[in-house]
């Protein structure tokens, strides 16, 4: 257990003097072994980085993350805003539920909270405002509702949770849809009962006429084919996860440049530069977190934290409790990427041995991270809110509690009935 607390040591030090990551986490693994293991050879942490992206399913990431950008950078995302609100914007809260909704279907496009945050919420915001949100709402609404597209496949996170513990992607994101649907589906409740205590002060939309309803359904079917073609692929068998994400980046760059011919060399060129900087980023952490996880594992840590947990008393509902309490926190001090990376490999081995099916734990883990992604003090989509909308920190977690609350007691909910996300794979 020394080794533990000496790598949260370094880790948090490094956190609190604002070094980067990866190199907190590099550094904690490092030093663990010069400490602890002073005959080992250093190769063994060359080795373990590169082992850290070795891996087939990980071309999956990058290409997700660039076919969201092509489609970032064009206009599927305002296409499919406008089809949604010429469904459901003329009824209470609408074009609050509107935005939901429209977080949820970008999500199954990105599988990440940030690209769905950035191309939902950004042009949600001033249509919030016209209907008489306040600033507080607006935020709280869109950064909450981004968090979806970490459950909904493709999600980003589900996939490094799959390669650390070996289980099926595919598997992984059956059960994903259920939670993500069930989140979007409290967050429109809630959004049409606030609408509804407010009264006139939120303003509706007009119904929209059915042949503006069919307009803007035509203009919308290429993008809604997306999540179509992503999960209708890998669930018919036709590719697999990594197969779908070249597939959607190819059906990305069609729609956007040939067919809709809103998307240029130029932004083309930044959306595969933007894709590269984030997935360079992505990457480096998870082979600074293969170091750590491996030292981890070498020193047999989640052995001796199992004996320290568990007892003859402790049932999977308990140790679930546990997870999903220690990963909140973890994820309120670190992105939820590094997160995944590093408690994963620590929290898996215990929860075999207590017979804890690995997609529950993979779904328990996924939402625990997209909510301590909002919560406070250190969310990492707290921060990305106040560059996106230029608010402050007060006024940014001021809107994010309820959702905060909503998101809990889903995540309550799958603690204790693990069927609602398990059955589609059953």
């Amino acid at each position: 257990m020394t080794i533990l607390f000496t790598i949260l040591a370094i880790m948090l030090f490094c956190l609190f003097v604002e070094v980067p990551m990866i190199v907190g986490m590099f550094l904690s693994g490092f030093a663990a072994i010069l400490i602890f293991f002073p005959t080992m050879s250093p190769l063994i942490i060359i080795q373990q980085f590169v082992a850290g992206v070795d891996s087939f399913t990980y071309l999956a990431i990058p290409m997700f993350i660039l076919a969201a950008e092509i489609m970032c950078s064009g206009t599927s995302a305002n296409r499919l805003l406008r089809f949604i609100r010429s469904l459901i914007g003329h009824i209470c809260g609408g074009v609050a539920i509107t935005t939901v909704g429209t977080c949820t279907l970008f999500g199954a496009i990105s599988g990440s909270a940030q690209a769905t945050l950035v191309a939902v919420g950004k042009p949600m915001w001033g249509e919030l405002h016209k209907m008489g949100y306040s600033d507080h709402h607006c935020i709280g609404l869109t950064v909450n509702s981004a968090t979806i597209a970490v459950l909904i496949p493709p999600s980003i996170l589900m996939i490094l949770y799959a390669v650390s513990t070996g289980c099926s992607v595919a598997d992984l994101f059956i059960c994903g849809i259920i939670p993500g649907l069930l989140l979007f589906v409290f967050y429109s409740i809630y959004e049409y009962f606030y609408a509804k205590k407010q009264g006139a002060v939120i303003i509706r939309d007009r119904r929209a006429s059915g042949r503006e309803v069919w307009d803007s359904f035509k203009q919308a079917i290429l993008p809604l084919g997306f999540p179509l073609i992503i999960l209708g692929g890998i669930y018919t068998g036709i590719c697999t996860p990594t197969e779908a994400a070249a597939v959607s980046v190819f059906y990305a760059f069609i729609i956007e440049c040939f067919c809709l011919r809103t998307l240029k060399f130029k932004g083309l060129c930044k959306a595969i530069m933007s894709t590269g900087v984030t997935c360079g980023s992505i990457f480096a952490l998870c082979a600074a977190g293969m170091v750590m996880s491996w030292v981890v594992t070498y020193a047999n840590i989640p052995q001796a934290l199992a004996g320290a947990i568990i007892n003859e008393n402790t049932t999977i509902t308990h140790f679930l409790l546990i997870t999903s309490i220690f990963m909140l926190i973890t994820c309120m001090f670190m992105d939820n990427i590094p997160a995944i990376v590093v408690m994963t490999p620590i929290l898996w081995p215990i929860a075999e041995s207590m017979g804890v099916p690995v997609l529950q734990l993979g779904v328990i883990i996924t939402i625990e991270a997209a909510i301590g992604a909002v919560t406070p003090p250190f969310g990492c989509n707290i921060f990305t809110a106040c560059a996106i909308y230029d608010k402050s920190y007060t006024e940014v977690v001021k809107g994010v509690i309820v959702y905060m609350l909503i998101a809990l007691a889903l995540a309550m909910l799958l603690v204790f009935v693990p069927e609602i996300a398990t059955f589609l794979v059953d």
